[in-house]
């Protein structure tokens, strides 16, 4: 694997872990990630191939879902958090959007913005003032922040998962699938806040996204899972070129764009983990 500590500090530090749900199935299989402080990094991967798990191990959500880590370990600034709260992980900076776009269906779009702010303690001046950052990165919102969450689209539901992210004042956003469901264009505009977010407020984001080609586009180093395990990783420009990443997640080879079917038989051959 390449070396990502060599330049940026490593804020997240994934070492070897093993995920188990329900004491018998072996979903992650001796992951190991780093995410370097400013950085966008992604985790790339077909459905079932455990980024989700990966996510969820970082922010400590197993347990409601009957999984443990059961193996190897995982630091926050050099601290272990394999066993702090989700809320304290939040009061640390540490904050997941869930694959789905959750919301609060009931409450209205400022409504569901301000729970992101719970647990801050810099005054009301200071939330003011991210709301309305909130708003400039996602002028939507803004237009629709008296309406039901519930009755907004599926991307203003994403745009809004992303923005009570934002005010709770992160320093490293878990951001899963934000693609999910979204219109091209509308992927392309969230991946295009998460840049500028990243660039201008300083927030380190891991993303798990299934899109490779949109996330690679926008990421700065990539991990692809493949069964539970990192198959390959590398700085994203890199990752574009290499001709399997190409092949087999780009849908392109050297003869061409392939069919699903060509691109399904690496699973039969399965030559990075052979």
């Amino acid at each position: 694997m390449l070396d990502q500590t060599q330049d940026h500090e490593n804020l997240l530090e994934v070492n070897n872990i093993e995920v188990i749900y329900n004491h018998v199935i072996l979903v992650l299989k001796g992951v190991s990630l780093n995410v370097p402080k400013g950085g966008i990094t992604a985790l790339l991967g077909g459905n079932g191939a455990g980024k989700t798990t990966t996510l969820k191990a970082i922010s400590n959500l197993l347990k409601s879902e009957r999984g443990e880590v059961t193996k190897g370990h995982i630091t926050y600034r050099g601290d272990h958090i394999a066993h702090s709260e989700p809320a304290d992980l939040v009061k640390r900076g540490v904050v997941q959007v869930m694959e789905g776009r959750h919301c609060f269906e009931h409450l209205t779009v400022e409504e569901n913005l301000l729970t992101g702010s719970y647990t801050r303690r810099d005054g009301k001046g200071a939330i003011e003032a991210d709301l309305e950052m909130v708003y400039n990165y996602f002028p939507r919102l803004k237009d629709r922040r008296k309406s039901q969450a519930g009755y907004t689209s599926g991307g203003e539901q994403q745009m809004c998962a992303i923005g009570r992210a934002l005010m709770s004042k992160p320093e490293t956003i878990l951001l899963d699938e934000p693609s999910m469901g979204l219109a091209p264009q509308l992927v392309e505009q969230i991946f295009e806040i998460v840049k500028s977010v990243n660039e201008n407020e300083g927030v380190t984001f891991l993303l798990a996204e299934q899109n490779t080609n949109v996330a690679l586009r926008y990421a700065h180093y990539g991990y692809i899972l493949e069964s539970g395990r990192v198959v390959m990783d590398g700085e994203a420009a890199e990752l574009r070129e290499n001709p399997d990443v190409k092949e087999f997640y780009l849908g392109m080879s050297e003869e061409g764009r392939k069919s699903f079917r060509d691109v399904r038989s690496y699973r039969r051959r399965k030559r990075w983990l052979s």
